[in-house]
């Protein structure tokens, strides 16, 4: 499990507003804090036009290296740590160019100056 990878989670239980069921997400952590079984994640949900006025939902279309099935969003605003017993199954990857997108509204949400 790396950061970049696409992979399904279980996100129930949920509360609130949380986003909820059986869908992808992208792993954001950092690749060398292995020594944990948690990675943070950001999901990925489908894509909706009035997306486009909010900075934290990163538009991404399907490629064969991220094998999603419809234009989607990352929504980093429902950024989370979660165990890897949550992830099923890696079904693809992000570009290095998503990942600097995700990156930055990361940043963005959570406040920090990179």
């Amino acid at each position: 499990m790396h950061r970049g990878q696409i992979w399904l989670y279980n996100a129930d239980p949920t509360v609130g507003d949380e986003i909820s069921k059986i869908r992808p997400c992208v792993i954001v952590s950092n690749d060398d804090l292995g020594i944990l079984r948690l990675k943070v994640v950001v999901p990925i949900t489908g894509w909706n036009e009035v997306f486009v006025q909010i900075p934290w939902m990163i538009q991404i279309e399907p490629t064969q290296e991220n094998n999603l099935s419809k234009s989607s969003a990352v929504d980093t605003f429902q950024v989370r740590s979660v165990s890897q017993q949550r992830l099923i199954k890696q079904v693809g990857t992000v570009s290095d160019e998503i990942i600097k997108e995700i990156t930055n509204a990361l940043a963005m949400v959570l406040n920090i100056n990179c």
